[in-house]
């Protein structure tokens, strides 16, 4: 009996395999550092062994899965080559696993999560799917006839993917640390588009995505009138949003979901149009559309006397200004006031102004520290470059969070890819306090 460990299993990416191969029946452990990440909760739930890193964890007749956060050198990958152990990457690893399925890559710079959340919910409705997200939510179906899953472009480690389908949201530039440009992005998508062997569902709206070049048939969905799925008649409420699809100009059907901001929209549209070519019934997709609740850290909400906690992963210009405006459209008569954590001094340097602009599109913004990355730890700039470009924004840490009493009523939205979640706690026990 084979035992997959997994080096680095709290990863949202290594969280989600395990809890997919687990269901499925394989042996499952793994280790990691002893600090608390919300991804564990459902390895917990699963009885899945979390272990401290050490190299006695590695026996031999094990498979190791890394996770590419931890280099060769690491203690426990040392052990498995000692022993002739196989170390297999994470994506090297599901690139070799999702061949036993119709596979569903869902990749862009912006919306890879909840758009996958969303096709994931929608087609179990259909067939038995199973799912790996990138928030850390994974679930392996015995007899799954389709899987879907999250391909991230960073160090373009979705190369090692040769999917069925692609969805592709946007093209935009990201990971400065990385990529050079958004040529280089562009160049990474492109290789991706020629490794999809049945057919691209991408936003036709997005000018970068509308020169890839495919040998699979290319759908574009968008608001615009050139689109093969175009939506229509958008109503937006408090409550949600719906609209119409047209395909190539002839009326499909109308949907509603229970979601805010253009950017849903979009997301739905690419599922509408990979559920449609792939023929499953336009009931099903009206009726799944409708319950889907939403993926883990995307515009998750809670109440708190009279204010509105939302915790959101938005980490990039771009993804702050659609939170912002998603925020308006469910709570049009409340302030909006953001508290941001920027994430890596490389995107912070390379989107200075940006942010400030998007930022600016709240009430009030506080700005927290910098979080560095595993990769940089410090870096040329500090939180005060980014302040001095917002007017009213505030500094804010765990000290002095109390602060935010003073938006009565208010709207506080905590925004970063980094460890944001403790200063929402932080804040919330000076309410309870």
């Amino acid at each position: 009996m084979t035992i997959y460990h997994f080096v680095g299993i709290k990863g949202t990416g290594m969280s989600a395999l395990a809890q997919v191969l687990h269901d499925m029946k394989y042996t499952v452990q793994g280790s990691d550092v002893e600090k608390r990440f919300f991804t564990q909760a459902a390895l917990e739930e699963r009885g899945i062994p979390i272990l401290p890193f050490n190299k006695e964890n590695i026996k031999p007749g094990y498979v190791v899965i890394a996770g590419n956060a931890f280099p060769d050198t690491h203690e426990e990958i040392e052990a498995a080559h000692q022993l002739g152990v196989p170390v297999i990457r994470y994506h090297r690893f599901l690139g070799e696993f999702l061949q036993k399925f119709t596979s569903i890559a869902v990749t862009g710079s912006h919306g890879k999560t909840s758009t996958t959340g969303m096709l994931a919910h929608v087609m179990q409705g259909a067939y038995p799917t199973s799912y790996l997200i990138g928030d850390g939510s994974g679930k392996g179906v015995e007899g799954s006839k389709y899987f879907v899953f999250e391909a991230c472009e960073y160090r373009r480690h979705f190369l090692s993917y040769y999917p069925d389908y692609a969805i592709m949201t946007n093209i935009d530039f990201d990971h400065p640390d990385y990529f050079a440009n958004i040529e280089d992005v562009f160049s990474a998508f492109q290789q991706m588009a020629l490794q999809v062997k049945k057919g691209i569902i991408a936003c036709g709206d997005d000018e970068y995505l509308q020169k890839i070049q495919a040998k699979v048939p290319v759908l574009f969905y968008g608001f615009g009138e050139d689109n093969d799925f175009q939506a229509r008649n958008i109503v937006k409420t408090t409550e949600g949003t719906s609209f119409d699809v047209f395909v190539r100009n002839t009326f499909f059907a109308s949907f509603e979901i229970p979601r805010h901001g253009d950017h849903n929209v979009l997301n739905a549209l690419a599922v509408i149009a990979l559920c449609h070519y792939e023929e499953i019934d336009v009931a099903v997709i009206q009726e799944r559309l409708k319950t889907f609740q939403g993926v883990k850290r995307r515009f998750s909400e809670k109440q708190l006397g009279n204010q509105i906690l939302i915790d959101d992963y938005a980490h990039h210009p771009t993804e702050i200004r659609a939170t912002i405006d998603a925020a308006r459209q469910k709570y049009p008569d409340r302030p909006i006031v953001a508290i941001f954590q920027p994430h890596t001094y490389t995107r912070t340097q390379a989107f200075l102004n940006e942010f400030a602009e998007s930022l600016q599109t709240a009430d009030q913004v506080y700005l927290c520290d910098i979080f560095g990355s595993a990769r940089e730890h410090h870096g040329k700039l500090s939180i005060e470059d980014l302040r001095a470009k917002i007017a009213n924004a505030r500094l804010i840490d765990e000290e002095n969070i109390a602060m935010l009493k003073e938006h009565e009523g208010a709207v506080l939205i905590f925004m970063g890819a980094g460890d944001i979640q403790k200063f929402q706690e932080a804040y919330e026990q000076t309410v309870h306090a």
